[in-house]
């Protein structure tokens, strides 16, 4: 991973395997990201997580189709890094699980960098990071406590297989 990371953390009031089961379910994150349009899983490993996702990606005025590499480092954590993309040199992250109050609530921190092929102040790549980091946790959040049923709608149809 290169070396300057973005990170932020919040809590989600779910288990870190129902957040980790969203965080996996990359043929939903259209439903919640909101600049992924398609996601399309490559590769997988032999316990069915992927390795490998393409991403079509539409931000306004940045478009682009990214491939990802994954890495899931036990239940808690995953990482990712760029293999393929038209803008992006760099896009490295990680989310790392921390189970709060025996395990009912979750801290998740994002990290990550990001480098674009054409020229850019490091303060101006910080602060998009910091960009996406936000809308991410935030629409993670969301879509945890849609699945888990914390909106009123009990979830136990929403959730992930």
């Amino acid at each position: 991973m290169a070396e300057e990371h973005t990170r932020s953390s919040i809590t989600i009031e779910a288990t870190p395997d129902a957040v980790m089961a969203v965080i996996a379910d990359f043929d939903r994150y259209p439903d919640w990201t909101g600049e992924v349009k398609e996601a399309e899983i490559l590769a997988t490993d032999e316990r069915g997580r992927a390795t490998e996702v393409r991403l079509l990606l539409d931000a306004g005025a940045i478009r682009d189709e990214h491939t990802i590499a994954y890495e899931w480092i036990g239940a808690l954590e995953v990482r990712w890094s760029l293999v393929k993309s038209k803008m992006l040199r760099t896009l490295d992250g990680a989310y790392r699980l921390v189970p709060l109050e025996g395990g009912r609530r979750t801290e998740v921190t994002y990290r990550l960098a990001v480098d674009v092929k054409m020229p850019m102040l490091g303060t101006i790549k910080r602060k998009a990071e910091k960009v996406i980091i936000d809308r991410a946790l935030a629409g993670l959040r969301k879509r945890v406590e849609e699945v888990e049923g914390t909106d009123g709608d009990g979830g136990a149809a929403n959730r992930p297989r």
